[in-house]
């Protein structure tokens, strides 16, 4: 029998006050995310080849937030992006999400993949249960562009006018970017 440590945190946070399906609700928050992250990978991937690391930047300051209200909306849930590095102050992490994104990088240090890392819970909201999810993102060609190591200064210059408190800088392949992730009001 496969624990899910989640739903056991889960009841425990609601005192077993009724049984929620965390199953159902991971496999729909999976859903979103793969929804969000295939429309902003084609978009980004679209623009730099169509018109340059420059242009592209637009995507993640303007489409992104667009995408994620779109899918938000498709969905039925919040879903969204953060870090612990983040680039637009709209992104940091809530107390919650902070804390996912260290466990993952303790996970990631003790040799798990990036791309398996998620994590569920059942939490409370201003006095009402929600369900939350997140799932790393892993850092790959296209988020090193303007994440890297090595950021051509033109495109570094436009970043820092778009974001002056950028700290999402300094990648490597298959770092933890961040995180896609999900809330859900429960009944």
């Amino acid at each position: 029998m496969k624990i899910h440590y989640p739903l056991i945190i889960g009841l425990l946070s609601i005192g077993c006050a009724q049984a929620v399906d965390t199953e159902q609700l991971t496999a729909e928050s999976r859903d979103a995310v793969k929804a969000l992250a295939a429309e902003l990978k084609a978009a980004l991937q679209t623009s730099l080849k169509t018109e340059g690391p420059l242009k592209a930047v637009s995507v993640c300051n303007t489409q992104a937030p667009l995408l994620a209200e779109k899918v938000s909306a498709e969905k039925s849930m919040r879903v969204g992006r953060t870090s612990l590095k983040t680039r637009n102050d709209a992104n940091a992490p809530d107390a919650w999400e902070a804390a996912v994104l260290e466990q993952f990088e303790k996970r990631k240090a003790a040799g798990e993949a990036v791309t398996a890392l998620e994590y569920s819970a059942i939490t409370s909201d201003n006095g009402s249960r929600v369900f939350r999810y997140m799932k790393a993102i892993p850092a790959g060609d296209v988020c090193l562009v303007c994440h890297g190591q090595h950021i051509p200064d033109d495109l570094s210059t436009t970043l820092d006018a778009l974001y002056p408190n950028d700290k999402a800088t300094g990648y490597n392949k298959g770092d933890i970017r961040g995180a896609f992730t999900v809330t859900r009001s429960i009944q």
